[in-house]
């Protein structure tokens, strides 16, 4: 079919809000390019929200989905379980930075799922209720992560009220005026007007907001949250499922500060296009709801669990988290020319390869339109590009980290193209 055939469909039998406002639909794909339905090529700067870290149809991850089919494609873990979801469990809490020394974790299919789960966990471990999170945050879909949302449009407007005992603070934010001491002054203004500390069971923060702007929170800021946690015996949870695998040049943004949380929540390139998240915790933690309180039917599918312990291999085999400061690196540089040259462009920031710039106007004021324009601009000339951000204005780059030299300095060409078109 077609890619206005398919469209056709699509407009009669999709949920609007569930739909996608583009006309075209993928066919192939490979690496960091995509083919249409009609034949065009795409450059994927996107890699599906930050799933494919590893690029779309990663050999060896094939391979590893292909063998666990043939092996077995569902029992239900709560049933009767397999081999790769206790290895991945194991390999997680080897790799991921909670305190210990004894963890573990459970897993599930989502990034919003985790978050559910992670603070089903949290209340059950503390005996507490309240949930803290910030700003400009994006947590997921479901009632509860909507609740941990810190932004309306698109996300929540139409579906309140929202579930209770979530307070917000604003996330340290310098370019949009708000200090680290700010933030920090902020959550323990919290603890006076809106929920005690003997009441809170978790602060949650991404250590690199994701959907939020891909704002970074320093070292510093990640350790003062840390003590101001085990000041109140509040529970740190680190949502590192746009952040995750590799993306920053660790495999978790948290490691760049030394920091270990008692929960954290990874998902999106976990398993590099299969659906699978994980909740990671001290092990007294993760233990403290009942039997069969956790989990769900899907939850932990082997085939995503054999994507995953593939995805761990090749992180390691193929040098992945060189080649994400590498390209770090070189994003820094490209937007460093491109404020110099274009007067729209500011505020460039990257932690690994987790990249973004600013569109801003005449008076340095976040300009959304401009955004949205350049996003269209560049696919009319074949690079798929996603904004995001409080105000709508960062562009960000999520382009596979597998990405040919030629075809990441042709994406990039391609931005650069557009930008001029804005003037």
């Amino acid at each position: 079919m077609t890619n206005q055939e398919l469209n056709e469909l699509k407009n009669q039998y999709v949920a609007k809000g569930a739909a996608t406002p583009t006309t075209q639909f993928a066919e192939r794909a490979e690496n960091a390019e995509i083919w249409d339905a009609d034949g065009n090529r795409w450059i994927d700067f996107a890699g599906g929200i930050g799933v494919l870290n590893l690029g779309h149809r990663h050999p060896k991850i094939v391979a590893a989905v292909e063998a666990q089919l043939k092996k077995v494609m569902h029992t239900s873990a709560a049933v009767i379980s397999y081999a790769p979801y206790v290895e991945l469990c194991q390999k997680l809490c080897e790799l991921t930075p909670v305190r210990g020394p004894e963890r573990k974790a459970m897993l599930v299919n989502t990034g919003a799922e985790a978050l559910e789960n992670a603070v089903k966990i949290a209340r059950a471990a503390t005996g507490r209720s309240g949930i803290i999170t910030f700003d400009g945050a994006f947590h997921g879909r479901t009632m509860m992560t909507l609740a941990m949302t810190g932004k309306v449009l698109p996300y929540k407007n139409d579906f309140g009220p929202m579930p209770g005992d979530v307070f917000r603070a604003p996330f340290p934010n310098p370019i949009h005026g708000i200090s680290e001491e700010a933030s920090l002054e902020a959550l323990r203004t919290v603890f006076k007007t809106d929920i005690a500390p003997h009441r809170t069971a978790a602060i949650v923060i991404e250590p690199v907001q994701g959907e939020g702007g891909f704002y970074i929170a320093s070292p510093e800021y990640l350790q003062a949250l840390r003590a101001l946690c085990d000041e109140h015996g509040i529970l740190l949870i680190a949502d590192e499922v746009q952040s995750g695998f590799a993306r920053t040049g660790k495999l978790f943004a948290l490691e760049h500060s030394g920091v270990e949380a008692d929960i954290l929540t990874t998902a999106k390139s976990l398993a590099n296009g299969m659906p699978l998240s994980a909740v990671v915790g001290t092990a007294a933690v993760m233990d403290a709801s009942g039997p069969n309180s956790l989990g769900g039917t899907y939850s932990g599918n082997p085939l995503s669990c054999a994507a995953a312990l593939a995805v761990i291999e090749v992180i390691e085999e193929e040098n992945i988290l060189a080649r994400s400061e590498q390209m770090g690196r070189l994003l820094a540089e490209r937007f460093s020319v491109w404020e110099e040259r274009f007067e729209h462009v500011a505020h460039g920031r990257q932690l690994g390869a987790m990249a973004a710039f600013e569109l801003v106007d005449d008076n340095g004021k976040p300009d959304p339109a401009a955004t949205a324009a350049l996003c269209a601009k560049a696919r009319e000339k074949g690079l798929i590009l996603l904004s995001c951000g409080f105000y709508g204005n960062s562009i960000r780059i999520l382009v596979p980290l597998t990405v040919s030299s030629e075809v990441l300095e042709e994406g990039l060409g391609i931005i650069e193209a557009s930008l001029e078109t804005l003037g």
